[in-house]
């Protein structure tokens, strides 16, 4: 299996590289927990039609090394452009979903786009999701760290008690079968209880707000307009107030699993994104 060294601090991480050499570039940014498997429905399709997609195991996560440290945001985003790097990518679209919005934010203001062409967030937390003076429309401190403190005692139970409203099933079209439910928790399971305490305390205290209107790229931001993880205004919608090049487009009764409740339009989205730079906007069905 496929692997590099962390410039970091020698960390092996594993990573997926799936279609031809030659393609159009896309590299998966992962949500918190979660390895490269989550973007089966993104990642296959797009490497049969020719494109190079590219994903990456967070350290502590699926099948990168476990380690105690590096779970700061600065190490994270050197990680990633460690990938970059190492596999000398050019012209690349990063998609991050999630906590891999706010990684390729630091990253692309840690190390600049020399290497990267576009952006996507999709079900972004970025800039960040806790309320303060600024994000009025934020989630209390105090309840994301009682979330977090249930994680630790018991991480199958928090997972598995999360799914009805990770992907919006109480939303009408939002379909997704328990086995395949509990498919993605036993993989959210893989992450080390290390890792998934440190990810969970970088996410209750993470802002990149003052980085985006540095972000000198086009950006696409894809968001559920029922996103309870995420929630819209104080995410979404404010990142693409703070970006200069941003364009917003949301899809219609999703959650924040979307990339497997509505995948078919996560993929054309993105590949018309990567196509021909922008995905339009309104509102995806």
């Amino acid at each position: 299996m496929p692997y590099f060294t962390s410039p970091a601090d020698g960390t092996r991480l594993h990573y997926t590289d799936y279609g031809p050499a030659d393609g159009p570039v896309a590299v998966f940014v992962n949500s918190a927990y979660a390895g490269t498997e989550m973007w089966e429905f993104q990642a296959l399709p797009l490497a049969e039609e020719g494109y190079r997609c590219v994903g990456l195991d967070r350290r502590g996560h699926g099948r990168s090394d476990n380690v105690w440290g590096g779970y700061d945001l600065d190490t994270l985003a050197d990680d990633l452009y460690g990938l970059l790097d190492h596999l000398d990518l050019r012209d690349t679209t990063l998609i991050g979903h999630s906590m891999g919005s706010v990684e390729i934010t630091r990253c692309l203001t840690r190390h600049g786009s020399g290497r990267v062409a576009r952006v996507a967030f999709v079900g972004g937390i970025a800039p960040g999701v806790v309320r303060s003076a600024d994000n009025p429309d934020g989630t209390e401190q105090a309840a994301v760290l009682a979330a977090n403190e249930l994680s630790r005692r018991d991480r199958a139970a928090f997972f598995t008690a999360g799914v009805d409203g990770f992907f919006a099933l109480d939303r009408p079209g939002n379909k997704v079968s328990a086995e395949f439910a509990q498919y993605l928790v036993s993989h959210c399971l893989t992450a080390t209880a290390r890792a998934t305490a440190a990810v969970q305390a970088l996410v209750a205290a993470v802002d990149v707000a003052p980085e985006l209107p540095k972000l000198d790229v086009p950006v696409l931001i894809l968001h559920g307009t029922h996103d309870t993880s995420a929630p819209l205004e104080a995410t979404g919608n404010r990142a693409a107030r703070l970006i200069p090049d941003a364009t917003l487009k949301l899809y219609e009764n999703a959650g924040h699993g979307f990339f497997v409740t509505h995948a078919d339009q996560l993929t054309n989205d993105l590949r018309e994104f990567m196509t021909t730079g922008t995905a339009g906007t309104g509102t995806a069905a």
